[in-house]
């Protein structure tokens, strides 16, 4: 055997084997690396449009919850003023009802004082007639007597 055309065949053997693989094997290992490469890249991508997003979302939140508590705390402050303003309208009624209320009691105990004196005047003019029918030794007719006690009482 000689060693010339072992090396020949062997170097035809693997210039065939190296183009076949390059023509049938190396290009759909090449095409797979490179969708593998692709899908990695769009997975990063992703990610990378996902943290962003996130960090958006966050913000936005952030900002929501920052105008809630704004906004809860405006309405606290008008609850707290319209309690207020409710409480001391109900001071204010209660004022004027106590008010109303002394004014009517007054006008009724002036009133009693008033029919309490006519009552009085009455009784002493009726006393004064007896003191004079007692004096005078007569009675006096009941118109008389009538126009007598209107006559002391008005002087009374």
């Amino acid at each position: 055997m000689n060693l010339n055309a072992t090396i020949l065949g062997q170097s035809i053997a693997f210039a065939v084997f190296v183009w076949f693989c390059l023509k049938y094997v190396w290009p759909p290992i090449t095409a797979a690396l490179a969708d593998r490469q692709k899908k990695i890249a769009d997975g990063l991508e992703a990610a990378d449009r996902a943290q962003r997003d996130l960090n958006l979302a966050q913000n936005r939140v952030a900002e929501d919850l920052r105008e809630a508590k704004v906004k809860s705390a405006e309405i606290i402050d008008l609850a707290t003023k319209r309690a207020n303003q409710i409480v001391d309208e109900a001071k204010d009624k209660a004022r004027e009802e106590g008010q109303r209320i002394i004014a009517g009691a007054k006008a009724e105990i002036d009133m009693e004082i008033q029919r309490a004196r006519e009552a009085l005047r009455a009784q002493v003019a009726a006393i004064a007639i007896a003191g004079a029918e007692k004096i005078l030794e007569k009675s006096i007719d009941q118109a008389a007597n009538e126009e007598l006690v209107k006559k002391l009482a008005s002087e009374l």
